[in-house]
């Protein structure tokens, strides 16, 4: 991969990983929520979630999906029940008491297999493979995949700083309900690209 390739593919990356979406708006609602320690697990399962999704899909999935065009309608559906699974959760987080550390974050996992049904993420996946790939060998989707995975991690972490941040304001139980449900909103707003297509 020659710099300008990479130096697109960071450009690329960083503002995908950057922008609101789904990760991003649920690292926010954690962080404010759960605090940026127990948001880690949530945060690495994103990071390493998408590089492994990356790398997946650049060696091959996206051809299944081509192949069985009813598979990107059973996704789609999937990805709008989770979502607003996801967004009612988040709607209907309970705030914690006094001393109390109530509710759970995301774990790694839960994180990590989120990336396979976030519209965002297969966006952002199939882009950085077919436009900065310089071609299908393992190593250089690999190569795509593990730049994505070093510049997505910190991006993402800027939005659970934020979202601990927002926790010295959402110290009355009803700034946090209404936060809780503004992200919820979002969430589900998010989802707007996916439902006109």
């Amino acid at each position: 991969m020659n710099i300008d390739i990479l130096y697109g593919l960071v450009v690329f990356a960083f503002v995908s990983s950057i922008t609101p979406g789904p990760n991003n708006l649920m690292l926010m609602a954690s962080g404010a929520n759960f605090g940026f320690v127990r948001t880690m697990p949530h945060m690495l399962g994103i990071a390493l979630g998408f590089t492994v999704m990356v790398f997946l899909v650049g060696m091959g999935l996206a051809q299944v999906f081509d192949a069985y065009p009813v598979l990107h309608d059973v996704l789609k559906v999937l990805s709008v029940l989770y979502m607003c699974w996801l967004a009612w959760k988040i709607a209907n987080a309970a705030p914690p008491r006094e001393g109390e550390t109530a509710g759970t974050p995301m774990t790694f996992l839960q994180a990590a297999a989120f990336q396979w049904v976030n519209p965002k993420a297969w966006a952002m996946a199939l882009t950085a493979v077919t436009v900065y790939s310089l071609g299908t060998t393992p190593l250089a989707v690999a190569a795509v995949a593990a730049t994505f995975g070093i510049v997505n991690g910190p991006a993402v972490s800027t939005w659970t700083i934020i979202g601990q941040q927002l926790r010295r304001i959402l110290t009355n139980p009803t700034r946090l309900r209404v936060f809780n449900w503004g992200m919820a909103v979002l969430l589900i707003a998010s989802l707007y690209p996916v439902l006109i297509t």
